[in-house]
C-alpha cells in the first residue's frame, strides 16, 4: 500500500514543522522583558515538542514508502508557514499570537492528515495525527490562556 496522499500530507508536515521550529527558535533568540526568565524555557520545551514531532513524521513517511524533505530549500519551498526576519521591535504578545497561529495552522493540516490516513486505510498515520492534533490543541489552550483569551479549539 502506497498511501500516495498521506505521503504528501506527512511531508507537508515535514517542511512546516521544520518551519515552526525555527519560529520557536526566533521567539526564543529576539526576547527581552520581564516574562524571559519564563518564557526563554518554555520556548526550549516548545521547540522540543515540534522536533519530537517532525523527526516522528519523517519517520513515519520513511516507513510507508515516501521521502521526507531533508534541505533548507526544500523546506522554505514547501512550508506555508510564513517566515519575519527576527527583530526585538516585536513585543512579546505579538510574537505569542503567531505562535498561537502556528499552532493552529498545525491543528488544521494535523486534522487533514487524520482525514487523509483514515481514507487510505493507514491507522498508525491517523493515530499519530490524532495525538499530535490534542498536543497542539493544548499548546493553544496554554498560549491563549497566558493572553487572556479563550482557546475556541
Amino acid at each position: 500500500m502506497a498511501y500516495e496522499k498521506t505521503q504528501v500530507v506527512l511531508n507537508q508536515a515535514v517542511a512546516d514543522l521544520s518551519q515552526f521550529s525555527v519560529m520557536i527558535h526566533q521567539t526564543h533568540w529576539y526576547m527581552r522583558g520581564e516574562e524571559f526568565l519564563t518564557l526563554h524555557p518554555k520556548m526550549d520545551e516548545f521547540m522540543d515538542g515540534i522536533n519530537d514531532q517532525l523527526d516522528e513524521v519523517a519517520e513515519r513517511l520513511i516507513t510507508i514508502g515516501g521521502a521526507p524533505f531533508s534541505t533548507l530549500k526544500e523546506f522554505a519551498e514547501e512550508t506555508k508557514l510564513v517566515e519575519k526576519p527576527g527583530t526585538y521591535k516585536t513585543d512579546m504578545t505579538t510574537r505569542m499570537e503567531e505562535l498561537v497561529a502556528g499552532y493552529r495552522y498545525l491543528q488544521g493540516l494535523y486534522a487533514q492528515g487524520i482525514e487523509i490516513a483514515g481514507e487510505e486505510g493507514d491507522n498508525v498515520t491517523e493515530d499519530m495525527f490524532i495525538d499530535f492534533k490534542g498536543t497542539v490543541e493544548k499548546q493553544i489552550w496554554m498560549l491563549t490562556a497566558k493572553l487572556g483569551q479563550a482557546p475556541n479549539i
